[in-house]
């Protein structure tokens, strides 16, 4: 079969690299459309409970997709007309933003953030800021005993009367138009609508929220160009460094930006975007096509040294590399394509974007790059240099393959099981979630956390919240049994760590009854009588987010000081166990809404899949290794220092403090489906050349000088290829970068260590017998 397509590419070789041109050309223009494609929604895991339950309550009570905009006076407190002025411009400006649902903006200047009080008739409330408000010391002084009155110190104005927030939710399809919103140019909106135009020297605008996140991630995703640009141009000194030749240079440099460009034309004719979270993708793709074309241009050099003409070489090295680097190309693609199993849109599509990069790789390095090699021809001084400089490099793998002698590789097994036992151990220390406050995704002094930071110290409500839901009956606002059930969750919520604040109906209520009866503190609780309850909870309108309609589902607003694993965890063992310990028919608490209901989901999610997918992506590792080779020797040689690797990449996780995440997740998958590549192509030499009859000794020592060199730069061009990613402002760039350099490196390293060590005892029976020297 590999003959038969040998030799139908290359009897029409040039008929073929047309059709490479038209295809890519075509694939060219179709990638020119492609866009970036941000989504609130595909960030969601929307098979888990959680979200099940905050997709069906968001449109009455409102999404975790939230943006919050502080406005904030520099100097003294916020009771100045410009303050006012501008607070009042900003509300109008956010009520106005395209995709806003404008019944869910809160401000001081709306009219669904009121205050009550109890006066000789009874109640009286209105707007805390009244219609005819006027910038006077008597209207300021007004307007702060109405937000006094109306609870909202440390909610919407902060604790120290420094300054005020608006609160804004994002629908993901824009009423107005009837598409879906744009993240990134409601993100510049936010920017100039309202930072740019509202800061002044007296006055602070500061903005937390998805769509800024993504606003953020895409400026710090656009500076990845000149990281691609710097990967590239150090990616072509390598390969320039391992080829001494310009023509063999500017080959697989070609092929590996045509498999890019087929990748981006696959995604925009897939009706698929590039999301900012998978920017990186494209650049991972490049880097492993360079690698792949590396073992091209040695197997093509070497056969052109031997004596044979270009096109005989390039068809030897078609030949020799069609099986195992497609192999080791599937490999990769399987890696990729196991991370389908997390539930989460964003990583199912990094997982096809890579996976679509890997299958054009296949086609243009093992296909195109041969056929362009065909047409190369190799001077004679160029020989000669080469010659000179494999001398050197024989030299050193002779050396080398001292690790194969019994001593030194029983020495390097024992080394590297104690290494695994340690790594395995430590790696069980990898904690589920974000480790620090602030948007994991930037780094900690990015403007998006420092604004995160100011608002969570001046407010009391803090930037994440849970909510869990109680589903009663109708009219179970008024039933005592399931508002105290809610009084006394709302209790056991507050002692929990990390709790900032808790919100429900239960604890209005009672302040409510307290005002019936002169504000005494004895009367704040929660009356028996169905009247006197019913007169308790009446004043508390649906606007405020504490009920429903008909009284029949009731949220409950966890505030968070942050939304760190450990506080995620926390909070919902809080919830099950109460909701276990209180079982009750007319009230059942539901988890979880509000963005930390996203976030704890998503870690729960992650948790689920980080064993399978590592079953997944070995499991296949395992087969196609057997498939290939038809050994269990050989598979366990390749997949035993990817299995230490692995365990490894989880030890420098823990050292760094790198949660296991959305983001990080794939690191292990990726570098397992790429770093295996190493050991095929250092295998497949050395079973070819124990068929042709050679000593182990002499097979490795073979299968070193025909793919150690190119194997050593290989890791290198990957690991320089994702090592740049380290100097990214964006937080969860420099650690995937960092993982992915660590993976390269390392598995490269084991396969040249470790695999020859594993190999030369499980083929003893090839090892040359020593002659007895006479005593």
């Amino acid at each position: 079969m590999t003959g038969f397509v040998e030799n139908l590419v290359f009897r029409f070789r040039g008929l073929v690299i047309a059709a490479f041109v038209l295809l890519t050309a075509w694939w060219a223009l179709c990638a020119a459309r492609t866009h970036v494609d941000a989504s609130f929604t595909k960030q969601l895991p929307l098979e888990h409970p959680y979200i099940k339950v905050f997709t069906q309550y968001q449109d009455q009570f409102g999404g975790a997709n939230r943006v919050l905009i502080a406005v904030m006076a520099k100097n003294g407190d916020m009771f100045t007309p410009e303050f006012f002025n501008t607070l009042k411009s900003a509300t109008d400006e956010v009520f106005f933003l395209p995709g806003v649902d404008r019944g869910q903006v809160q401000s001081l200047f709306t009219p669904n953030v009121r205050y009550l009080e109890v006066v000789e008739d009874g109640f009286s409330g209105g707007p805390v800021i009244p219609s005819n408000f006027q910038p006077t010391p008597e209207a300021f002084s007004a307007v702060r005993e109405n937000i006094i009155k109306s609870g909202k110190v440390g909610q919407l104005v902060a604790n120290d009367f420094s300054g005020a927030l608006i609160s804004a939710r994002l629908m993901e399809i824009d009423p107005a138009t009837g598409e879906k919103i744009d993240y990134l140019r409601t993100a510049e909106r936010l920017e100039t609508n309202l930072r740019e135009k509202f800061t002044s020297p007296s006055v602070s605008v500061h903005i937390i929220g998805f769509a800024r996140i993504m606003g953020d991630v895409s400026a710090g995703a656009r500076g990845v160009l000149v990281f691609f640009a710097a990967s590239f141009l150090i990616t072509g000194l390598l390969v320039w460094g391992f080829s001494h030749s310009l023509k063999l240079t500017l080959a697989p440099l070609l092929t590996s930006l045509v498999a890019v460009v087929w990748q981006m034309g696959a995604l925009n004719i897939l009706g698929y975007g590039i999301d900012p979270m998978s920017i990186l993708v494209p650049f991972l793709v490049f880097a492993i096509a360079i690698s792949h074309g590396l073992q091209m241009v040695r197997a093509f050099r070497t056969e052109v040294f031997e004596g044979n003409d270009s096109v005989t070489a390039a068809r030897s090295a078609f030949r020799q590399l069609l099986i195992p680097g497609g192999v080791a190309l599937l490999t990769d693609t399987v890696g990729f394509l196991t991370m389908l199993v997390i539930k989460i849109e964003t990583i199912r599509e990094l997982a096809i974007t890579a996976s679509l990069g890997v299958a054009a790789i296949i086609v243009t390095n093992l296909f195109l790059l041969p056929l362009l090699l065909s047409y190369q021809k190799l001077p004679a001084p160029y020989r000669a240099k080469i010659a000179a400089r494999r001398k050197k490099t024989d030299a050193f793998w002779k050396h080398f393959c001292v690790i194969m002698e019994p001593g030194p590789s029983i020495v390097i097994l024992i080394v590297s099981g104690l290494l695994a036992f340690f790594a395995f151990h430590q790696s069980q220390k990898v904690r589920i979630g974000d480790l620090h406050a602030g948007v994991p995704e930037l780094r900690q002094d990015s403007r998006y956390n420092l604004d995160s930071a100011l608002i969570t110290k001046k407010f009391s409500i803090g930037v994440d919240v849970l909510t869990v839901i109680v589903e009663s009956v109708p009219n179970g606002c008024v039933d005592h049994e399931v508002v105290s059930l809610i009084d006394q969750f709302e209790g056991r919520l507050r002692s929990v760590p990390g709790v900032q604040s808790v919100v429900s109906i239960a604890s209005v209520a009672r302040l409510l009854n307290a005002g019936w009866n002169e504000g005494s503190l004895k009367w704040r609780v929660l009356p028996r009588n169905p009247q006197a309850l019913a007169q308790a909870v009446a004043p508390i309108e649906t606007s405020t987010g504490l009920l429903n309609a008909d009284g029949s589902v009731m949220p409950v607003f966890i505030f968070l000081a942050d939304h760190k694993a450990e506080t995620l965890d926390a909070v919902a063992d809080a919830v099950k166990v109460f909701r276990e310990a209180n079982p009750s028919p007319k009230a059942r608490f539901q988890l979880a809404s509000g963005n930390a209901g996203v976030m704890a989901a998503t870690n729960e999610v992650v948790a689920a899949a980080q064993f399978p997918i590592l079953l997944w992506v070995f499991g296949a590792v395992i087969v196609l290794c057997l498939l290939t080779f038809r050994s269990v020797a050989a598979t366990l040689c390749i997949v035993a220092p990817l299995a230490l690797v692995s365990w490894l990449a989880y030890v420098v996780m823990v050292w760094l403090e790198i949660g296991l995440k959305t983001s990080t997740l794939p690191i292990i998958a990726l570098g397992v489906g790429i770093g295996v590549d190493y050991g095929i192509y250092l295998f497949a030499r050395l079973q070819a050349t124990l068929r042709n009859g050679e000593y182990f000794e002499d097979a490795m020592l073979a299968a070193f000088i025909q793919t150690g060199s190119s194997i050593v730069f290989t890791g290198l061009a990957l690991a320089i290829g994702t090592g740049m990613w380290v100097f990214s402002d964006l937080k969860f760039q420099a650690d995937m970068g960092l993982l992915l350099t660590f993976m390269f490196l390392v598995n490269m390293l084991a396969a040249i260590v470790i695999l020859p060590a594993m190999a030369r005892w499980f083929f003893h029976h090839h090892t040359r017998r020593r002659p007895i020297l006479p005593l």
